[in-house]
């Protein structure tokens, strides 16, 4: 991801176009630096796509006024230490997600960025995608009455890498090496649902370890660790009852990787990352169940695909630029660490509901104070 989505589509996307456009009609160009432990990859990297910067040492590229930000596509458990270092540089922080692995760790990334003065953002690509913003245009403009439901269903098949190579890394599927969906996938269901319907106020959490074991890049067989799929209930404020499923273990029957089924008072929608399908209150048809004949009305006809009347660039390009006019002309920015940390507490404490089989509640999360001296260490 690091390499694919956020330099090829978009540090080097914005670097093809001319920069990014600043609200005073300049364009402001960018200059990346390769940081990685692998000199001959890096070097390779470089060479492929006219970098002229590159080092093993991020100590250094830290200490160095050229670069203004730092952005982090660690791997979970290297990502605390690294954000840490690069606030105490001073350096704009942009990260994926999750930020840490602790709830307790994210917010005090959080605490300590405020304290140092440091903008930061963390990615939020899939708000940006084609799907999800024409469901937020149906939101705002009030279609579907009082929002009742979401369900949303996400996952595919990830090889077990015995007769067939996986599509994941193995250390997905270690516990002890960050892995596990909750873990992947929560941070992202908590800025969706938060951004688009309400915040999160509880979660109720099954996760399960469906394939035991596993084979590694080497061809050595393995145990996962850590869940595969889960099954989760979300309440939202509002009274908007959320229901997710997120898998590695199935296969797939819909149209794209994730999609959503949002219903409402006057009407529904179907939503992927891409598509998007409406049915109003006034064009719902009646359906009546009768289990002695089979079903001849073919109901996914009944849906309208709503148009896409823009044009939508890939989402993680277009978060960087609103990143960037953030960090240089101090544009707006949402997507903060604190927001980051509450994705993480929606993982940790799905985790919690899945261990105790009980339901959580979700406090507001605020900025905790932190002690100048902690700032610079």
């Amino acid at each position: 991801m690091g390499y694919r989505q956020h330099l090829v589509r978009s540090i080097l996307a914005i670097r093809e176009q001319g920069g990014v456009l600043l609200k005073n009609g300049d364009r402001l160009q960018v200059e990346p630096i390769l940081v990685g432990r692998d000199e001959k990859t890096l070097r390779e990297l470089a060479a492929k796509h006219s970098i002229e910067h590159y080092t093993t040492d991020l100590d250094e590229a830290l200490a160095d006024p050229r670069w203004q930000i730092y952005a982090d596509f660690l791997v979970t458990k290297a990502r605390a230490s690294a954000l840490r270092k690069a606030i105490a540089a001073g350096k704009a922080i942009y990260t994926e997600k999750p930020v840490a692995e602790t709830f307790e760790e994210a917010l005090e990334l959080a605490a300590l960025a405020e304290a140092a003065g440091v903008k930061n953002g963390v990615v939020h690509d899939k708000l940006y995608l084609p799907g999800l913003q024409k469901l937020k245009r149906l939101i705002d403009s009030g279609y579907f009455g009082r929002i009742l439901s979401v369900r949303g269903e996400f996952g595919y098949w990830v090889f077990e890498g015995d007769w067939q190579p996986s599509q994941r890394p193995s250390w997905n599927y270690r516990k002890q090496d960050g892995g596990g969906i909750i873990v992947d996938m929560f941070p992202h269901w908590n800025y969706i649902l938060e951004n688009l319907f309400g915040r999160v106020e509880s979660v109720y959490a099954r996760a399960i370890t469906h394939i035991p074991t596993r084979v590694d890049e080497s061809g050595d067989l393995y145990e996962a660790t850590s869940d595969d799929s889960a099954y989760a209930i979300f309440e939202l404020e509002g009274g908007i009852v959320a229901q997710l499923n997120s898998s590695w273990t199935v296969r797939v029957n819909r149209d794209e990787l994730v999609e959503f089924q949002v219903d409402g008072t006057l009407g529904s929608a179907v939503v992927g990352l891409f598509g998007c399908k409406i049915q109003p209150r006034n064009a719902t048809p009646k359906p009546v169940w009768n289990p002695d004949l089979a079903e001849t009305h073919d109901y996914a006809t009944d849906w309208l695909e709503v148009p896409d009347n823009d044009v939508f660039e890939n989402g993680f390009k277009t978060q960087w630029e609103e990143f960037i006019r953030h960090v240089v002309e101090d544009g707006p920015n949402e997507f903060d660490l604190l927001s980051g940390a509450r994705g993480v507490q929606l993982a940790e404490q799905g985790l919690v509901s899945s261990a105790t089989r009980r339901r959580i509640d979700l406090p507001l999360v605020t900025l905790p104070e932190v002690a100048p001296s902690l700032v610079q260490s």
